[in-house]
C-alpha cells in the first residue's frame, strides 16, 4: 500500500503562522476533505503537498515512484493551446501516445482517405495495445464528455473562466497518479457535472485530498477529514456528518478545560492583585504561571453571541416588480416580469451563467433600470447588497478600524449591545488579528470581513450575490446562522445545494430569454425532479427514433476498442459480483467495529457503481453485436 507522509511541517507568512509542526498520513483509496477557516492554509498545504511550494521545515515522505495530480483554484494555460493539448499535456509517456492517438484520430476524421494518417493511426493503435493504454483513453473519453468538453480543438484561451476550470478539472482527473488533489473542484460546475465527479471520485482507488465548501460533496465522499485550526491539525474519520459530531464533541471537552483554566486564571489573578511579600523562587513561579495562564486566555477564550441584530422595521409592501421587461440588445433578462417580495421571503435564484442573476439584483438597489414596466420599492426598507466585486479597502487600515467605520457597537432587539471587537470574534477574527493591516489578510478573510461590515449596517432586505464562492464553511455556518434569525427579506445567487437547502423557502429559476418561473421545492428537490424529467424526455426520443436509427445507420462492425472490450465485459462483471458478495460477508463479521463497518460500506458502494456502469456498458454492446 502507498502511503503519503506529512511529518512536522510548517509555515509561515511574515508574523503569521499557518500550521505548526503538522503531521498525518495519506493512505491509498482515502478520500480525505480538509477543511478550515479562510486564512489557516489550506491552499497551502495542497500546494506543499503537490510540491508546487516549499514549507519552512518538516517533510513530505512517499515512495519514489508515487505520482501526484494537481488542481488548483486558479490554473493558467499556455496560448494557442487546443482543450485536447491542455488536457494531455504531461511527461508521463502514456498520456503523451494518447493525445498522439486522439489527434490523429481527429485529423483522420477531417481526411479520411489520406494514407498517410491511416497507417499512423494503425501504428499508434499498436503501442496503445502494447502499453494497456485504452483503459486511460476510454476513460479521458468519459470524464471531457461528463464534464461537457466536446470540441477539443477549441482554443482554452477563448474559454469562459468556467469552461476553463472545467479543462482543469479534467486534467487533473485523466492523468493517472497515485494521489489526486484539488482545490474547489466544484466551483463553477453545474449539478450534473457535481455529481458525475462526486461518484467519479467514489469510485477511485487512488487517494484523493481536496479542499470544497460543498458540504453535500463532502458528506457524499469523504472517508476522513482534516480541519486546520490554529496552526494545528485534527484528523476525523468518517464523513461530513460525523465530522460535525465528533468536532461539538471535542469543543465541548475544550469548553471544559477551558472553565478550568478561568477558575484557576482568577484565583491566580486575586493572589496578583494581593501582591507577594517576598520575591521566592516559589512566587517567582507563580508569577510566571500568571503570565503563561493570561498568554493562553488570550488565545483560546471566545465569546459566543448569537447573530441576531436590531433592525428598521420592515413595512407590509418591501419591494414589487410589475411588468417588467429588461433586455440587453438582442438578449432579454426580463419579459414582463411580476413579483412581489414580502416579509420573510428568503428567494433563491438560479439559473445559467448570463441569465440575467446578478441583474435582478442590482434592479432591486437601482443599479440598473427597467425598459419597461415599474419597480415599487417600499420607504422602510434598508438594503444590504453583498456583491461579487469587492468592496476596496485600504491595504493598510487595521480590521479594527474598518470595522468601527461602520459601527462601535451593534444593538440587539431585547436592548443589549455587542462590541465591534466582539463582532469580529464571532465572524471567526480572534482578538490578536484584530490590529493586522488588511492588506495581511487572505482574499477570502477580506471577503468575510466585508460580509460583516454590511450585516452590520442592519439591513432589513439583504441580497447576497454567489455568497459561497469564497466564504470557507464555518463562515457560512455563521452567515446560515444569522439568516434564519433574519425576519425581514433575504434574495440569494448561489450554486451551493447546501446553502440554498438550508436559508431558501422559495426558488425563482431564470431559464432564459426572458422567462422566469417559481417553484417552492428545496434546491435539491427541484434538481432532482429535473433530471428525472431530462431522462424520461431522453428514452421518450430514443424510443421514437430507435427504428429510423436501425434502418438508415446500422453499424457495420464494432471498433477495435468496442471488440476488446466486448470479449472481457462477462469476465469482469462476475468478478465485481464475487467482490461485492465477498465484502458483504465480511461486513456482517466486523460487528460494533465502526470504522471498519465504514470503509468496508463505501467499498462496497464503489464496486456497486463499477458493477452498475459495466451493465449498462454491456447493454449498449450487446445491442451493437445483434445489430452487426
Amino acid at each position: 500500500m502507498k502511503i503519503l507522509s506529512v511529518e512536522n511541517l510548517m509555515k509561515t507568512y511574515g508574523e503569521k503562522t499557518l500550521f505548526n509542526e503538522i503531521s498525518f498520513t495519506v493512505s491509498e483509496g482515502q478520500k480525505i476533505g480538509l477543511l478550515g477557516v479562510n486564512g489557516t492554509g489550506k491552499s497551502s498545504l495542497l500546494k506543499i503537498i503537490a510540491g508546487t511550494e516549499s514549507a519552512d521545515d518538516g517533510k513530505i515522505i512517499k515512495p519514489k515512484d508515487y505520482v501526484i495530480s494537481y488542481l488548483p483554484q486558479h490554473e493558467d494555460f499556455d496560448k494557442n493551446q487546443t482543450i485536447l493539448e491542455a488536457v494531455f499535456e504531461s511527461e508521463d509517456k502514456i498520456m503523451i501516445l494518447v493525445k498522439n492517438y486522439e489527434k490523429t484520430l481527429q485529423k483522420l476524421q477531417a481526411d479520411p482517405v489520406n494514407d498517410t494518417l491511416q497507417n499512423e493511426l494503425i501504428i499508434l493503435q499498436a503501442e496503445m495495445d502494447s502499453k494497456n493504454a485504452w483503459d486511460l483513453e476510454a476513460n479521458a473519453k468519459t470524464i471531457l464528455s461528463k464534464l461537457g468538453l466536446n470540441d477539443l480543438n477549441l482554443d482554452v484561451t477563448l474559454l469562459s473562466g468556467g469552461q476553463k476550470k472545467r479543462v482543469a478539472l479534467a486534467k487533473a482527473l485523466i492523468h493517472p497518479c497515485d494521489l489526486l488533489i484539488l482545490d474547489e473542484p466544484t466551483n463553477h460546475l453545474d449539478y450534473e457535472c457535481i455529481v458525475f465527479l462526486q461518484e467519479y471520485i467514489k469510485r477511485l482507488q487512488n487517494a484523493v485530498l481536496f479542499v470544497t465548501h460543498d458540504r453535500y460533496f463532502l458528506d457524499e465522499v469523504t472517508t476522513a477529514l482534516l480541519e486546520l485550526s490554529n496552526g494545528n491539525i485534527y484528523r476525523y474519520e468518517g464523513n461530513y456528518q460525523y465530522y460535525i459530531e465528533q468536532r461539538a464533541a471535542r469543543e465541548e471537552q475544550e469548553a471544559a478545560t477551558n472553565e478550568k483554566r478561568n477558575n484557576l486564571f482568577r484565583r491566580e489573578l486575586a493572589w496578583m492583585r494581593r501582591g507577594a511579600k517576598a520575591r521566592t523562587t516559589k512566587q517567582k513561579a507563580r508569577i510566571q504561571r500568571f503570565e503563561d495562564l493570561s498568554g493562553k486566555m488570550g488565545q483560546q477564550e471566545q465569546v459566543e453571541l448569537e447573530m441576531n441584530f436590531k433592525q428598521t422595521r420592515l413595512g407590509k409592501k418591501v419591494v414589487e416588480f410589475k411588468d417588467v421587461s429588461k433586455s440587453f440588445g438582442e438578449k432579454k433578462i426580463l419579459d414582463h416580469f411580476n413579483l412581489l417580495l414580502i416579509q420573510n421571503d428568503h428567494i433563491g435564484i438560479i439559473g445559467e451563467n448570463g441569465a440575467g442573476k446578478t441583474t435582478l439584483l442590482k434592479m432591486l438597489i437601482g443599479k440598473e433600470k427597467v425598459d419597461d414596466g415599474e419597480i415599487e420599492t417600499g420607504q422602510t426598507v434598508k438594503v444590504a447588497y453583498y456583491s461579487q466585486i469587492q468592496e476596496v479597502q485600504s491595504p493598510t487600515m487595521r480590521v479594527i478600524d474598518y470595522i468601527k467605520e461602520e459601527a462601535e457597537v451593534i444593538y440587539t432587539p431585547d436592548g443589549k449591545t455587542i462590541s465591534s471587537s466582539q463582532m469580529l470574534e464571532t465572524f471567526l477574527f480572534p482578538t490578536h488579528s484584530h490590529g493586522v493591516q488588511i492588506g495581511k489578510l487572505s482574499g477570502g478573510e477580506k471577503r468575510r470581513l466585508y460580509l460583516l461590515k454590511l450585516l452590520m449596517t442592519a439591513p432589513n432586505v439583504l441580497l447576497l450575490d454567489e455568497p459561497t464562492n469564497d466564504l470557507d464553511i464555518d463562515t457560512l455556518t455563521v452567515l446560515e446562522d444569522y439568516i434564519e434569525n433574519f425576519n425581514g427579506v433575504v434574495v440569494t445567487v448561489s450554486h451551493d445545494r447546501y446553502f440554498l437547502d438550508k436559508v431558501t423557502n422559495k426558488l425563482l429559476i431564470f431559464e432564459g430569454n426572458g422567462k422566469v418561473s417559481s417553484t417552492l421545492e428545496s434546491y435539491t428537490e427541484y434538481l432532482e425532479r429535473k433530471t428525472i424529467e431530462a431522462k424520461e424526455i431522453q428514452l421518450e426520443k430514443a424510443i421514437v427514433e430507435k427504428p429510423v436509427y436501425q434502418k438508415e445507420q446500422k453499424k457495420k462492425r464494432l471498433t477495435y476498442q468496442e471488440q476488446k472490450e466486448w470479449d472481457s465485459i462477462e469476465s469482469d462483471i462476475e468478478k465485481l459480483e464475487s467482490e461485492i458478495e465477498r465484502l458483504n460477508e465480511k461486513l456482517l463479521e466486523v460487528g460494533s467495529n465502526f470504522e471498519e463497518a465504514f470503509k468496508l460500506s463505501k467499498e462496497i458502494e464503489e464496486k456497486e457503481g463499477q458493477l452498475e456502469n459495466k451493465m449498462e456498458r454491456w447493454s449498449v454492446l450487446s445491442d451493437l453485436v445483434e445489430s452487426l
